[in-house]
């Protein structure tokens, strides 16, 4: 019996030691992500995957000027590179790739389809680099996935086809970490229950039009209060909404918060009402509850809210030219905006109660 149980014990040994061998060790991991604040976000999922499967790497990520706030005290970070585009681009581009080659990266996972990026990729000195089959430097990948998009598949499983090769087939959901400093700064509009509404868009047709905004928000109970959010640059936008529904209790934090104060009031709010565009996705890495009104753009793109209490509200029209592109236009192609002036604000206003 003594026997039975060495021979055992050495068979288990023997079986754990190969295991160990034939699974992938990485010291340094690299994520490139250099586009807009959107994608960044989503990106973080590949980031929380990884980190499940290999604790101990250290991870870098690649974000352009601008959006390194968001992954500001990060706890899975060691570092977070900086390619400034606004100025001096190739300039600086030579000196990120200089940078990364100094890293000797064990694995660099590239979500980007731009050959900017699959140049970063492959002449990073990585051992191991993978990237979709779209990206013009594939073919300097040791490892490529196909990039399509299918109708229902969000953008973050789409991006950890990237590294089921080396996780599994789920996907995890996109996460940010606002700091205690964060925390501290919105501490003062959280005396009451409130909604956020984020107005704005880069993009024209992704944007709820003004007069929509205002239609809606006079359908909500005169004592709601409301907090207006989003850069700088959308202050104006803001005030001018302010200013034209002369709600009692409506305040402009436009540019007061920044990205992660502002996810993390938007993670305390009753409701969050914003455009298919950054702030959707802020909602979806807080878990926070989110109505997304889809324009010109269609859920079936794969960019929709991933936060559990989440509500989509677009036209009911079944409109030939929707959608009219993947991320939307400066002005309505037809001229007539249908997608937006067809939208029922009544919906979004019911949503507040749920």
């Amino acid at each position: 019996m003594a026997i039975f149980d060495v021979s055992l014990s050495k068979s288990i040994f023997f079986l754990c030691k190969n295991e160990k061998l034939m699974k992938k060790t990485y010291q340094r991991i690299l994520i490139i992500q250099t586009a807009f604040i959107g994608d960044v976000i989503l990106a973080t999922a590949v980031l929380e995957k990884l980190y499940v499967y290999y604790p101990e790497a250290e991870y870098t990520f690649l974000v352009r000027k601008g959006n390194e706030i968001l992954l500001q005290n990060h706890p899975f970070l060691k570092k977070v590179l900086v390619w400034d585009k606004s100025q001096n681009k190739y300039k600086n581009f030579w000196k990120v790739l200089k940078q990364i080659r100094m890293e000797k990266y064990d694995l660099v996972v590239n979500l980007q389809r731009f050959a900017s990026s699959g140049i970063l990729m492959g002449f990073s000195g990585a051992k191991e680099k993978v990237c979709f089959d779209k990206n013009p430097f594939s073919w300097l990948a040791t490892h490529k996935v196909k990039h399509q998009i299918e109708k229902g598949i969000h953008e973050t499983d789409r991006n950890q086809t990237l590294i089921s090769y080396i996780t599994d087939q789920k996907a995890t959901k996109p996460k940010l970490y606002p700091s205690a400093k964060d925390i501290e700064a919105i501490q003062p509009y959280l005396d009451s229950k409130y909604i956020c509404i984020a107005p704005a868009s880069v993009w024209f047709t992704k944007q709820f039009p003004i007069h929509k905004w205002l239609e809606f928000i006079r359908l909500l109970p005169i004592e709601t209060n409301i907090y207006l959010l989003g850069a700088k640059t959308d202050s104006k936008l803001c005030e001018e909404i302010k200013e034209k529904s002369k709600h009692p209790f409506m305040h402009n934090l436009a540019g007061k918060l920044n990205l992660l104060a502002s996810a993390a009031l938007m993670q305390k709010a009753t409701m969050n009402y914003v455009n298919d565009s950054a702030p959707l996705h802020l909602a979806s890495a807080l878990n926070a509850p989110v109505c997304a009104v889809y324009c010109s753009t269609v859920t079936e793109f794969g960019f929709y809210p991933v936060a559990e209490k989440s509500y989509v509200i677009e036209t009911a029209q079944n409109l030939p030219c929707r959608p009219c592109g993947l991320h939307g236009y400066k002005t309505c192609p037809k001229g007539h905006f249908a997608c937006a002036e067809s939208i029922d604000t009544q919906k979004m206003a019911v949503l507040m109660n749920l």
